[in-house]
């Protein structure tokens, strides 16, 4: 007898994951299908050299949201978030930028450079915070489309429209310089110490193939600006385990609340008759049936990979074909026999369990673009560095160290030669930026992971390697993400849905688009299921159902 579900989603990544949560809370039933041997997509912890665990993919916790953390009870189910209290810019003179939790310590190290920018560092934090707290409310709402008039849009056009004239006129002006400057502009209106500025500004540029200076990248570090743990805004973390500790965390609250998640099932597509989802075929040629098929994968999969092009109306094919990916990361996880030595800040101490970021001035991340523009890896590199042992020791063995650097840019496509040909000059071009700000790296490098765009695809499916499923621009964001016309989650094809972060608000270990997306299917199903209705929680996500 085939097996039948009220829900498949495709895909287990995080967001993925906190969709089937949702849904199967409300009492569905709910199976999840994850092509690789374990959850979590891009946000896993595996061990790929003996004893030393790596973040391969994402890196850090923060921009996951407490309302799902608090719902999900994802600390009972393991989740730890480990604070990143410090950011150290070191300098190839040997001076650094350093700084942490310690109003008094970060004020004088900002004031050995520049008084005045020392004075200006506590507004800029709080005006950023203010525009954090107004954005965030975006967060938590499917985008209205102003290009209709239907009820649901015209409240939620109308209560955006309060919410925003309830700002500040000042707060509004920054805002709207937010989200149509680049980062470079908007922070020199601050500071004027070119490593401050440089290491603010790498914020704007993380995971997109655009430089400090390019209009839009402004909102970028709006957008890792967000990020909140326990109250806190602008506040990093470390999971406790890696990253793959929030997917294994979000994946037990879903198998408590009755979701089956199967991993090395990939689908090769959806089945649609006559307009409707009625399932989805595995690529072992198996079939599973389901009124509701949720796609937790980036646009270009969801719609150009899954389904027949004659399913699916011309503008959003053309939409999905112009949308832009276009990846710009790598990652260089290295296994070390001791801690990595400074000269800025030599020996052991804080700034070891904090961010290392590599971003001397602004024309240093403006040149690695340059690198880019072109299509060549950048020859020195901006790169972001963590080293997760210090934080947490269990991450390797004792007395040894794993350092995960996240580099930019390396694109997607490059000019001469291919990634599979180039992935250890790009690796050993990372080393010898490390070098230069760390001389004893080359003696303790035990082993090397070298993650290309590429790679990124091959492995967790992400088109072009990019991290966001698509670009953070404005023109691919709210009701344009992933397009004009079909950014509330549904379909053109009934019953199938989109819930990962290539939908509204975006990418970054958020959870928020798989949380939203089945606010959705659960509203469809009330109004669309009358005689199942009792089977479906009144209450929406957030409650258990069953």
């Amino acid at each position: 007898m085939t097996r039948k579900y009220d829900v498949i989603v495709i895909g287990g990544g995080h967001n993925g994951l906190v969709h089937a949560a949702y849904l199967a809370r409300a009492g569905l039933d709910v199976c999840v299908l994850e092509q690789r041997p374990l959850v979590g997509g891009a946000t896993v912890t595996e061990e790929i050299f003996p004893g030393f665990r790596y973040s391969v993919f994402s890196y850090v916790v923060s921009l996951m949201r407490p309302d799902i953390i608090r719902e999900l009870d994802l600390p009972r189910h393991g989740l730890a978030i480990l604070p990143l209290e410090s950011t150290l810019t070191p300098l190839p003179d040997g001076d650094r930028l350093y700084r942490d939790a310690d109003h008094h310590r970060t004020w004088r190290e900002i004031a050995r450079f520049s008084i005045r920018d020392a004075e200006a560092y506590n507004e800029y934090g709080r005006s950023l915070f203010y525009m954090a707290r107004a954005v965030k409310h975006l967060l938590g709402i499917a985008p209205p489309d102003p290009a209709r008039l239907g009820p649901r849009d015209i409240r939620g056009l109308l209560g955006l429209a309060r919410h925003f004239l309830d700002l500040e006129p000042d707060q509004l002006h920054m805002l709207v310089k937010l989200m149509t400057m680049s980062a470079a502009d908007f922070v020199d209106e601050w500071f004027e110490t070119d490593v401050l500025k440089a290491t603010l500004s790498a914020s704007g540029i993380i995971g997109t193939f655009l430089g400090p200076r390019s209009p839009g990248t402004a909102y970028v570090l709006l957008h890792h600006y967000m990020g909140e743990i326990d109250g806190h805004f602008r506040a990093w973390g470390f999971a406790k385990g890696g990253t793959g500790a929030v997917a294994n965390a979000i994946a037990s609250a879903a198998r408590e609340a009755g979701a089956e998640i199967r991993t090395d099932a990939p689908v090769a597509r959806a089945l649609v008759k006559n307009g409707r989802v009625n399932g989805v075929a595995l690529a072992n040629g198996d079939e599973l049936h389901a009124s509701v098929v949720s796609s937790s994968l980036d646009p270009h999969r969801t719609f150009l990979d899954l389904v027949d092009e004659d399913a699916l109306p011309d503008d959003l094919l053309s939409a999905v074909r112009a949308y832009r990916f276009r990846g710009s990361s790598g990652k260089v996880n290295l296994a070390l026999d001791a801690a990595p030595d400074f000269t800025c800040m030599p020996g052991h101490g804080p700034h070891l369990r904090g961010a290392v970021s590599i971003s001397p001035s602004i024309d240093y991340l403006e040149r690695a673009y340059d690198d880019a523009r072109y299509g060549d890896f950048s020859r020195e590199p901006y790169i972001d560095i963590v080293i997760p042992s210090a934080i947490d020791p269990a991450m390797a063995p004792p007395g040894k160290h794993v350092m995960s650097c996240f580099v930019q840019y390396a694109p997607y496509e490059l000019r001469e030669g291919t990634w599979d040909e180039k992935r250890e000059a790009f690796g050993d071009t990372v080393v010898d930026t490390l070098a230069r700000y760390i001389p004893n790296i080359r003696d303790i490098i035990l082993h090397r992971q070298v993650v290309t765009p590429l790679d990124i695809e091959r492995t967790t499916g992400l088109t072009q390697g990019n991290i966001f499923q698509g670009e953070l621009t404005p023109s691919q964001l709210f009701f344009l993400r992933p397009a004009a016309g079909y950014a509330g989650y549904r379909t053109p094809v009934r019953g199938y849905y989109q819930c990962g972060s290539g939908t509204h608000p975006g990418g970054g270990i958020m959870g928020a688009p798989g949380k939203l997306a089945a606010g959705r299917v659960l509203a469809d199903l009330q109004r669309g299921l009358g005689r199942r209705r009792g089977r479906i929680s009144t209450s929406g996500p957030g409650r258990r159902g069953r």
